[in-house]
């Protein structure tokens, strides 16, 4: 192949590269070094003084011609591919994310109680029948059981190295964050206060107020001196810095298997109808039991709030469906 050969085809081939992959391997094909015009440099000592003064400028020169054109269409692509900027254009407004609602109340919660000494408390979603209920002085035969639907797990979908679903009844969705009562004084000495937000499931149908999917948050607080008083005193202040002052109380006698006394927290806002807000209660001595505490010892009180309801009612919210509906036009409102 002579130089003439070598110039068309080398600058053809370069010039229409279509990607900087292309391009070199272009380069490497006619420059490279078992490239056909890197062979003939390499002959010129073999030829005539003669032949070799006449070849050897126009394969240098052509070297030359090809590695500037090979600069030339790299700039090219550079430039293809580089995206262009129009400093004159008006600039786009940029649409800022925000928290959604039941995060920015869970943040808050969590802030109310922290600033009352209360650590915050993580729990598994899965949990076992042990922790669940029959820890909580829910026996299997206990009417209590029907006011929680639960979605029973298989076993056998569970890692068997987990030993804390073994042995301890059938596995299950937890239905409540209570379970982490028992768990946290299990490792914990009192006293304490904790509170353990978290997600929890329930089987049953979808309406206005209820969801198979919502959030919860669990007090507790145990020690040698704790009380109903202090009880109160905690929710009061709890609801008052989540609702404002001015905020109305109703405690009312009720029953929950894992508390004994038992209350209900019934608020009203501006006049408004009394609205049931939580439950609470001080704690069962079998709860205490099961945690291997000496009831004569310790004593403690307990509390559940929804964070979904908190939410409903500091945002007046009429539906609990909307927090997962996904709707944009619902959580920019937040």
């Amino acid at each position: 192949m002579d130089i003439k050969d070598i110039e068309e085809k080398a600058l053809y081939e370069i010039g229409n590269a279509g990607s900087v992959e292309e391009l070199e391997a272009a380069r490497v094909k006619y420059m490279g070094r078992k490239s056909e015009l890197v062979k003939l440099l390499r002959s010129l000592k073999n030829l005539p003084v003669g032949e070799r003064k006449r070849v050897g400028p126009k394969a240098n020169e052509l070297k030359e011609k090809l590695m500037e054109a090979v600069s030339e269409k790299r700039q090219e692509l550079a430039d293809f591919y580089t995206p262009k900027i129009d400093v004159t254009k008006p600039g786009e407004r940029i649409c800022a994310g925000h928290l959604h609602p039941l995060t920015q109340v869970y943040r808050r919660v969590r802030d109310i109680f922290s600033s009352m000494n209360f650590s915050v408390v993580d729990g598994p979603e899965i949990e076992t029948e042990y922790y669940n209920f029959e820890a909580l002085n829910i026996p299997a035969d206990h009417p209590a059981r029907d006011a929680w639907d639960t979605f029973w797990l298989r076993r056998s979908g569970l890692k068997a190295q987990d030993s804390k679903l073994r042995g301890s009844g059938r596995p299950l969705l937890r239905t409540h964050t209570s379970p982490m009562q028992v768990r946290y004084m299990e490792s914990h000495n009192p006293p304490f206060q904790i509170i353990v937000p978290g997600r929890v499931f329930r089987y049953e149908a979808t309406d206005a107020s209820h969801e198979y999917n919502f959030y919860q948050v669990e007090g507790l607080a145990v020690g040698k001196d704790v009380n109903l008083a202090q009880l109160k005193y905690t929710i009061e202040v709890f609801l008052k810095r989540l609702f404002g002052q001015g905020i109305e109380f109703r405690f009312r006698p009720s029953y929950f298997p894992f508390t004994e006394p038992s209350i209900e927290v019934d608020i009203r806002l501006g006049g408004s109808k009394w609205l049931e807000m939580m439950g609470a209660g001080m704690v069962h001595r079998n709860v205490f039991d099961a945690a291997r505490y000496s009831p004569d010892d310790v004593q403690g009180f307990a509390f559940g709030v929804g964070l979904d309801r908190l939410a409903m009612v500091k945002y007046g919210i009429p539906d609990i469906r909307l927090f997962y509906s996904g709707d944009l036009r619902f959580t920019r409102q937040f």
